[in-house]
């Protein structure tokens, strides 16, 4: 499979489980199901996107996780002292594994030589960060476009940095324990 699992012929998706994987917006489900679609069927895993973290918390609460309900999710920026890291901070629950990876957005994710860049732009703070990518990367300033292009380059998990494939597998992991 893409994410480097032996495929299982003929094997049908699994229904459903009530445990989740959220990630935090539309690109990172898009990438997630590009690269561990596969095992996720087979596993019974469903991902979801929050748009954003911000009510973290609440979203995890109205979830009401539980042993046989696990909630796995996926951050963007989670290092020291970010917004992000306060937030999930706030999410105690031994029935929740809160992960995330370094990059601004999960398009940073993907290794640059995948896209046919040398590396990904520096975007000064307070500007947006994909609108930033696609101006100095000469794209035209479509953020949809872009990632769709990004997307396409993505044809498995050599084409993603370390940081994020790990976080991904640790999250499948915690929601699928028995």
């Amino acid at each position: 499979t893409a994410s480097g699992s032996v495929a299982v012929p003929g094997a049908r998706a699994r229904v459903a489980r009530a445990g989740r994987i959220y990630v935090e917006g539309r690109h990172d489900a898009e990438l997630v199901e590009r690269v561990w679609g596969d095992d996720l069927r087979i596993e019974g895993v469903v991902v979801e996107y929050l748009e954003g973290v911000d009510d973290l918390p609440s979203i995890v609460a109205e979830f009401d996780p539980a042993p046989d309900a696990r909630l796995g999710v996926l951050v963007d920026h989670l290092v020291p002292g970010s917004k992000e890291s306060r937030i999930a901070a706030q999410v105690t629950s031994p029935d929740v594994l809160v992960v995330g990876h370094p990059y601004i957005d999960v398009w940073e994710a993907v290794k640059p030589a995948s896209v046919g860049i040398r590396a990904w732009p520096r975007v000064p703070r307070g500007q947006d960060w994909k609108t930033g990518v696609c101006e100095a990367l000469g794209w035209p300033a479509n953020t949809g476009a872009a990632w769709q292009h990004i997307l396409s380059r993505v044809t498995s998990y050599k084409d993603l940095e370390p940081e994020l494939l790990g976080r991904v597998e640790e999250l499948i992991d915690f929601v699928t324990a028995p």
